[in-house]
């Protein structure tokens, strides 16, 4: 992986009020602190219009986070389809309290600051509002006994290992949903899920373009003049190419089928290949008395790009 577990540092994809995420001033902060709710939880005639603060429940339970996981594959990977097992570190219930909060053997009590209503009354002015408990965060409970192992939280953090299956098509950007693999939810609440995100490593020899990929081949002049068939690399093996006689540098030809596998359905896209005539750099003299033959023996007829060249020409050689 690209990024490694440094993806999940501020709680990545979080939830709002989820354990991280999206933090930052909140503008409806100056309603709170007009209408109640400003502290410990939030509640109050805010949160009585316009939903609970946080994500959190009137019992207390409040969904798990969602994750991202940057994950980089080859290109093969993405043509073929794989499987990949990743790890990650998340927040998870606690085994030894079991999510309550509470050292085993110890209990819940009533909150001595709501009597265990949950609920506060706080005046401004003539005028008095009721909202969530500080302490209790409107539970009406506190734990008598914090536990141990998660200081009365009710998770711990954990390295977690998940193996994901990547369907064949795959591109940047794909977002795969792992349900349930995010951080555990607080006081009994629902587990967030865990969102991967595909990153296609660049290739050294294909290019793609959507389900089509593109690739650029040399060949020799005597081929580009004479025509023939070649073999082109496929990532699904090896694939033939027809080249007719007189092909220019610059041709791109289309192996229909031998691209990407679509996403969302059965076919795949095509191969697109541009072919780079080469030129010999080095000559014998065998090699040099043919070609002068040849060049002496074709005229003007057999080369049309540079008979239409010329003409066009003409004009600045005056």
């Amino acid at each position: 992986d690209r990024f490694g577990h440094a993806a999940f540092q501020g709680g990545g994809m979080g939830r709002a009020g989820g354990g991280g995420g999206f933090s930052g001033h909140d503008p409806f902060d100056i309603f709170r602190e007009a209408f109640g709710g400003g502290g410990g939880g939030g509640g109050g005639i805010f949160e009585e219009f316009f939903g609970g603060g946080g994500g959190r429940s009137a019992g207390g339970a409040q969904h798990g986070s969602d994750l991202r996981y940057d994950l980089e594959i080859t290109l093969e990977e993405a043509a073929e389809g794989t499987e990949k097992e990743i790890r990650y570190k998340r927040a998870v219930t606690c085994k030894k309290c079991g999510g309550s909060g509470a050292e085993p053997g110890s209990k819940k009590v009533t909150c001595p600051t709501c009597g265990g209503t949950g609920q506060v009354t706080s005046n401004r002015g003539f005028i008095s509002f009721r909202q969530a408990c500080p302490q209790c965060q409107g539970t009406g409970q506190i734990i008598e006994k914090p536990c141990s192992e998660c200081r009365g939280e009710g998770r711990v953090m954990e390295t977690s290992t998940v193996k994901v299956r990547i369907p064949a098509g795959v591109h940047t950007g794909s977002k795969l949903r792992s349900a349930g693999k995010g951080e555990a939810g607080h006081m009994g609440g629902q587990a967030g899920d865990l969102y991967i995100i595909i990153h296609v490593r660049e290739h050294e020899l294909f290019e793609r373009h959507d389900d089509d990929l593109f690739c650029e081949i040399p060949i020799k002049f005597t081929l580009a003049a004479l025509g023939g068939a070649i073999d082109v690399p496929t990532l699904f093996g090896k694939g033939s190419l027809k080249i007719p006689s007189g092909t220019q540098s610059g041709t791109t030809f289309r192996l229909r089928g031998h691209g990407m596998p679509r996403l969302r359905g059965n076919n795949k896209g095509d191969m697109l290949v541009r072919v780079h005539v080469e030129v010999p750099t080095k000559l014998n003299g065998d090699q040099r008395a043919k070609l002068e033959e040849y060049a002496e023996a074709c005229g003007d007829p057999a080369n049309p790009v540079s008979e239409s060249f010329v003409e066009k020409a003409k004009k600045f050689f005056k």
